[in-house]
């Protein structure tokens, strides 16, 4: 996560969301249904529910009528569990603290700055890993209300950047 959430992994919160709010209806979720109700291309989606496939979050089913489902109640994934498999790396916001490398910053030592990012890292992950997915879609009915939300939502992002 070094330099922010990648779009990775903003991607596969929106798509745990959509399949959460999917969640009960006995009917498994099409990758080209979660394409279009979330505007990421098929083939990224691919990449990002392999991820997720791959950490046990999703299960699959192949052929006419398959897609996918989760395989948890979504009151048991953790917003950091789901962005850590997207990302396959720690929630590490500078590059220095992210130890999927294998390697240490040679600079640990003697850096002022250190406890600065250990405690940002920490207050993030502390803050993401309190959060589940049942919380991001609490008040939703279905995966088309993400897109009144959506819609509702056009201008916030420029009024947060000003």
């Amino acid at each position: 996560m070094a330099s922010g959430i990648s779009t990775k992994g903003r991607y596969a919160l929106r798509v745990m969301a959509d399949l959460a709010m999917s969640q009960g209806t006995d009917s498994w979720v099409s990758l080209g249904d979660i394409s279009r109700r979330q505007g990421i291309s098929r083939k990224y989606l691919e990449q990002v529910m392999a991820s997720l496939h791959k950490a046990r979050f999703v299960t699959s089913q192949r052929g006419k009528g398959g897609g996918y489902r989760l395989r948890r109640d979504p009151a048991n994934y953790t917003l950091g569990e789901i962005i850590r498999a997207a990302e396959g790396s720690s929630l590490a916001p500078v590059s220095c603290l992210d130890c999927s490398s294998g390697r240490l910053c040679p600079r640990t030592k003697i850096c002022p700055t250190l406890p600065v990012w250990q405690e940002l890292g920490a207050l993030i992950s502390g803050y993401l890993d309190s959060k589940h997915l049942s919380d991001i879609v609490g008040g939703m009915t279905g995966p088309e209300d993400s897109e009144e939300i959506l819609k509702s939502l056009e201008g916030l992002g420029q009024s947060l950047c000003k």
